[in-house]
């Protein structure tokens, strides 16, 4: 009976199952590290989270211990050699050690990104101050790094307890013959659990969006998931699969993409006066709307939140109360703001479709005689965001090296991402001093950017705010106080439309409201000129990819173009939404939020249900079946467009009317 109960494959099976039980343990610190941003978990919702933790956690078992499986199956003798053993120990450590680091490196990143670690955040690690950041990190979680030391430990000390395979089969001949088949059986297994449970032509290999099967939150989704899958499955994923809900007819008359200028006697046109205006666009680090007394002051009942200078323009300028980022990355901002193309599964910028022909928002004005600009603190090449300005038709790009060259020895370096915002937003400023009008400028600030530092001079006097990033948004915000009052008087900053809006929404946040899926992606977003021409609050629902279309609005652009976003201001006809993506799809309107994962719909909140603890999904709501129509239409629309890599108004629609 011990020769059976120590054979080769029951001892492989142990050894597998020390493999679930780290991931069981790497999922317990990931739900204790995020719980806030998680939440509660029901007795009724254990067992399906356990279902498809089980189901994901085979996929990343196998995906790390194929060879070893193999391995310890060759229907070899020498499989019973000390020096084999050897090998399969030292391959057991050190993969599956990298397993349970790259899990334990997702639980600190998945609570700045609320997204798991994917093969497209790999590119992040080409960044020079990668190595200054990972040290940064693991010294703040030094406790985290402690628990992977011992769970590594533990996982060396069961692996070493597993006993030692013996073969029970003495006769040559059959002994090759009954390991080849177990060899092949376990081959056949491997794949079908490496696939997520079968090998037939109709089961589809599971993704990330499966782990909605298993809940409605998108948080608890997330903990359902665990690396390497997330990375393995993204990785080199250049095709593009998607479902068509409707014909090209129908398709077009819910949503299109294209858009044309209005007819000459419309009387929707916008002020004369904005025409020929320069456009200085702020893309701000993690400013969430709840740092916002303006916009939440159920949150601040003092009326002092954490960017009083920027509520001091919102109260003058044109705001949207509900205003929304696409996205959860710094990295899918800008192709949203700069060519109103949105992020879902993976980053438009990391994606090859990206190198399709396009139009965004700079190159259409640098046509109009504008010049183009991007300026970002951080080291040149940082995050790709200058490669990629550069490609949406930006002239110059400006950066800490710009910065160094014109003030060499200068000691404004953060020490982890660039140079502090107040002295390059001045930097800046000389920049457009010297640049002729008009011209469009885009600038990514980087202060409230973990691990929320700002200069020594104001550590004492900012103040020091209910979560970490607060202090980071406060320095920011006097930076951009400190970039108008010294710019305010020029003849460029009179004749300039300012655009500001978030990146994405922070990941330190404190009021309940902002935990849930529409809060998530709660941004600044708003417009402002200094001439006070352009005044007003909106409380219909706006996008950033929005913003590209209302800025081309707002300069009477008189010619076709792509943007999958509304001119707010221009197209009433266009339905006021916000779209985005997490485990599954979210559409956001005027009345509701509507999650959706590409077969059925998940749950309907409405939008007065700020706490998204009602889920109303019927049906036979005609309001909500429209809502689906609309975002079905929106993604077959996007998806296509990414599959043809065409971003343009195709010349035999150009003199149709597309404003959907």
């Amino acid at each position: 009976m011990r020769k059976w109960w120590n054979s080769d494959v029951i001892v492989l099976i142990r050894r597998l199952a020390i493999v679930y039980l780290v991931l069981f343990v790497c999922r317990i610190v990931f739900y204790l590290y995020n719980r806030e941003l998680i939440g509660p978990i029901g007795e009724a919702e254990w067992w399906l989270l356990f279902k498809g933790a089980l189901r994901f956690d085979t996929v990343s078992v196998l995906y790390a211990n194929s060879a070893f499986v193999l391995l310890s199956l060759l229907p070899f003798r020498f499989r019973g050699k000390a020096w084999y053993h050897g090998i399969l120990a030292g391959y057991f450590y050190v993969v599956n050690g990298v397993v349970a680091a790259l899990n334990f490196a997702d639980t600190i990143y998945f609570h700045y990104t609320q997204i798991r670690f994917t093969a497209a955040d790999l590119f992040f690690t080409e960044n020079d101050n990668t190595g200054h950041l990972i040290w940064t990190f693991a010294a703040e979680n030094w406790y985290l790094v402690l628990v992977w030391m011992a769970v590594v430990a533990g996982m060396v000390w069961l692996y070493r307890h597993s006993g030692k395979p013996i073969t029970p089969i003495g006769n040559r001949m059959l002994y090759f013959g009954v390991n080849l088949l177990l060899l092949a059986g376990a081959g056949v297994l491997s794949l079908a659990g490496m696939r997520g449970g079968g090998l037939s032509r109709e089961l589809r290999p599971i993704t990330l969006s499966n782990a909605s099967a298993y809940t409605t939150s998108s948080a608890k989704a997330n903990l359902i998931l665990s690396n390497p899958f997330c990375v393995l499955r993204t990785m080199g994923n250049k095709g593009i699969s998607y479902k068509k809900y409707f014909t090209e007819e129908e398709l077009a008359a819910i949503y299109s993409p294209y858009h044309l200028p209005p007819p000459q006697n419309s009387d929707n046109e916008v002020d004369s006066t904005f025409i020929g205006r320069n456009v200085v666009l702020f893309v701000m680090e993690s400013f969430s709307a709840e740092h916002s007394a303006l916009l939440n002051p159920d949150l601040y009942p003092d009326g002092h939140g954490f960017t009083p200078f920027l509520d001091s323009l919102m109260r003058t300028g044109f705001y949207f109360t509900r205003g929304y980022a696409n996205g959860h990355k710094s990295i899918e901002a800008l192709p949203s703001l700069l060519a109103s193309i949105p992020s879902f599964k993976r980053p438009f910028i990391l994606m090859p479709q990206a190198l399709g022909e396009g139009r965004q928002l700079p190159k259409l004005l640098k046509d109009e005689g504008y010049e183009t600009l991007f300026f970002c603190g951080s080291s040149r090449g940082s995050m790709g965001f200058d490669a990629y300005a550069l490609s949406a038709g930006v002239s110059k790009t400006y950066d800490k090296d710009n910065y160094d060259a014109r003030y060499p020895g200068n000691d404004d370096y953060d020490n982890y991402w660039g140079v502090w915002d107040e002295p390059f937003l001045r930097y800046m400023g000389s920049v457009l001093d010297e640049t002729q009008q008009p011209f469009f400028a885009t600038v990514f600030t980087i202060s409230s950017h973990h691990p929320f530092v700002v200069p020594e001079q104001y550590a004492d006097s900012l103040p020091a705010g209910r979560t970490k990033i607060h202090k980071g948004v406060a320095y920011t915000d006097l930076a951009i106080r400190r970039f108008f009052e010294k710019y305010g008087d020029t003849e460029w900053f009179r004749n300039t439309i300012f655009v500001f809006s978030a990146d994405h929404v922070s990941s330190e946040r404190f009021a309940p409201k902002t935990f849930t899926t529409s809060g998530l992606q709660h941004i600044i977003l708003f417009f402002y000129t200094p001439d006070g021409i352009l005044q007003g609050r909106d409380d219909r629902v706006f996008q950033q990819i929005d913003v590209m279309p209302t800025v081309l609005g707002l300069l009477n652009y008189e010619q076709p173009y792509f943007a999958f976003g509304r001119d707010a201001f221009r197209e009433p006809e266009r339905v006021p939404a916000a779209v985005s993506y997490g485990t599954g799809f979210q559409l956001m309107t005027d009345s509701l939020t509507l999650l959706f994962d590409e077969e059925r719909v998940q749950a309907v909140y409405a939008a007065s249900d700020t706490l998204q603890t009602r889920n109303i999904a019927n049906p036979a709501d005609s309001l909500q079946q429209s809502a689906l129509r609309y975002l079905e239409a929106f993604i077959q629309q996007y998806y296509s467009h990414l599959e043809r890599k065409q971003f343009m108004v195709p010349s035999e629609v150009s003199g149709s009317a597309c404003h959907n």
